[in-house]
Formats: structure tokens, C-alpha cells, sequence
């Protein structure tokens, strides 16, 4: 059975990195005033954070439109038998649900959307794991997905932004109420929860809520077993160059990559905006 392996643009895996790995991608937009942009595709990352500073108003973000889907779908049925499409979290994006309503409409390919219940490199994770036993050639669809489930036991991911407006007025920081007050003045750290953004915990200041990431991947550090993890940042790659180093140093069983926060996602957390993801291999 020949299996693609489908992600959407929220993954951030770079176009090189796709291509040599054989995975397609449908793309989610930003749109400034009249103005659309798909991401990864028509405005790269730079010239978006560029962009928003020149800007009076946040972008609005979409997911893809469905006649997208169906189109790229009845592609991959001309080569492959199945196709296994991971996508950022249904609770914060119908991108999921979309495909699996274009997976209906397409005939001569199995489509098995999975849901990743997180977004950015956390999401490219299990793409990048899919893709590699996709290539083996000697798993079924449903062997497939089995092990991202797998992974989904131990995946982590934190992050923090520097100004929780835009997480705020998108309406994508769900329990905010509990941050009433001063909630623009502290840097909580952030994850994901039942689909959803939430807050983890409240933290006064931008060094203390590091040190808690730090903390929390150091419970799964200690274990022993081999980690897989990645700084993701908005426009701040000092900042995850620093952070990659610094695991690297105090840690000798971990693969520490970087990545970033684009168009889509960094609409939402804002710019500066720093994570870390990882899960136990």
C-alpha cells in the first residue's frame, strides 16, 4: 500500500525538508485588510513579522477552503492508496475538520485525518514520524497512526508570549478569565489542554517562566530516555539559539532542534513569542 503523509502550513517544516521527505502540505492564510496571504507559500515568515509592524489592525487568520482539500486529495489519489493528514488542534482551527469532510467527498484514496491537538513544530513531530514510517513501506495506515498515539502519551509543549493581547482578541486563550486584571502585565506559561490554549501557570516575569520550562522538560529529562525536542520562537532566533545551547549542555541524551512560530500561529502568540515542545522516543 503506497501512504502520503498531509500536513497543513502550521507544522512549519521547511519546504527542503518536505520535499526530500515527500510531504504535501495545504496551506492556511493570514489576511490584512483585503489583502490574503498563504502562508509558507506567499509571504514568508520575515516579511510577515515585518508586516504586522506596519499595520494598524492584527491579521485575521484562515484555514483552507475545502474545494483546496478536495483538489489536493484527488492529486494524491492518482499516486497513493492512502493518506494519513495531520493537522494543527481542532480547538483552535476547523482545518481537521475540513479535511475530514473533503476525505468524504474524494473517491480512490483512504483519508485518515489525526487530529495533533497542539500546532507548530509539536504538530511537525508526528508529520516527520509518519512520513518516516510512511517511506518504510512496511506499515498499514492504521500501524501508522497507532504510533502517533503513541507519542501523543509523552508529547509536551509550553510556551510563552510577550503580550497575551493578540491570544486575547483572537479568542484563542480559552480560561482567560482567570487572568482578569493583570492579565497583560504577567508572562504565564501556556499549553494546550483538552485542544485548547490554556494557562498553566501564572509567572510574574519573563526569566522565571524559562526557568519553569525548564523545570517541566528536566521532570522528562531525568528519566533517562532519549528526548526529541525543539525551541520554537517568533522572530526571536537569538533567543532559541541560546535555549537550544543550553540544553545541549546540561543534557547528553536529547536531539534539540529549532523552529518557529509563522504567519498563522504568530498572529496569534505575537512576536517574541518562545516554546519548547519535545516527547520521549
Amino acid at each position: 500500500m503506497k501512504i502520503a503523509v498531509m500536513t497543513d502550513s502550521t507544522a512549519y517544516i521547511p519546504a527542503s525538508i518536505r520535499e526530500a521527505k515527500d510531504i504535501h502540505m495545504v496551506p492556511l492564510s493570514v489576511v490584512f485588510g483585503e489583502e490574503t496571504f498563504q502562508e509558507e507559500i506567499d509571504l514568508t515568515t520575515e516579511a510577515f513579522y515585518k508586516k504586522v509592524k506596519q499595520s494598524e489592525q492584527l491579521p485575521k487568520t484562515t484555514q483552507p477552503a475545502i474545494g483546496l482539500i478536495v483538489e489536493k486529495l484527488e492529486q494524491l489519489a492518482q499516486d497513493f492508496d492512502a493518506v494519513i493528514s495531520i493537522h494543527l488542534s481542532s480547538g483552535i482551527s476547523g482545518t481537521y475538520q475540513t479535511v475530514t469532510s473533503a476525505g468524504d467527498m474524494v473517491e480512490g484514496i483512504n483519508v485518515y485525518p489525526y487530529d495533533s491537538e497542539i500546532s507548530a513544530m509539536a504538530q511537525g513531530f508526528y508529520v516527520l514520524e509518519a512520513s518516516r514510517l510512511a517511506q518504510a513501506g512496511n506499515h498499514t495506515p492504521e500501524q501508522i497512526i497507532a504510533r502517533l498515539d503513541e507519542m501523543k502519551q509523552s508529547m509536551r509543549a509550553y510556551f510563552l508570549v510577550d503580550d497575551l493581547s493578540n491570544l486575547h482578541r483572537g479568542g484563542r486563550l480559552n480560561g482567560a478569565q482567570a487572568l482578569i486584571g493583570s492579565v497583560l502585565q504577567v508572562k504565564p506559561l501556556l499549553h494546550f489542554v483538552d485542544k485548547q490554549i490554556v494557562p498553566f501557570e501564572k509567572i510574574r516575569t519573563k526569566k522565571k517562566a524559562l526557568k519553569r520550562m525548564y523545570d517541566l522538560f528536566e521532570e522528562d529529562a531525568k528519566t533517562g530516555k532519549p528526548i526529541k525536542a525543539c525551541v520554537i520562537h517568533a522572530n526571536s532566533p537569538e533567543e532559541a539559539e541560546e535555549m537550544k545551547v543550553e540544553l545541549e549542555q546540561t543534557y547528553d541524551h536529547i536531539d534539540v532542534s529549532i523552529s518557529y512560530f509563522g504567519p498563522v500561529i504568530g498572529t496569534h502568540l505575537g512576536e517574541g513569542a518562545l516554546g519548547l515542545a519535545w516527547y520521549l522516543e
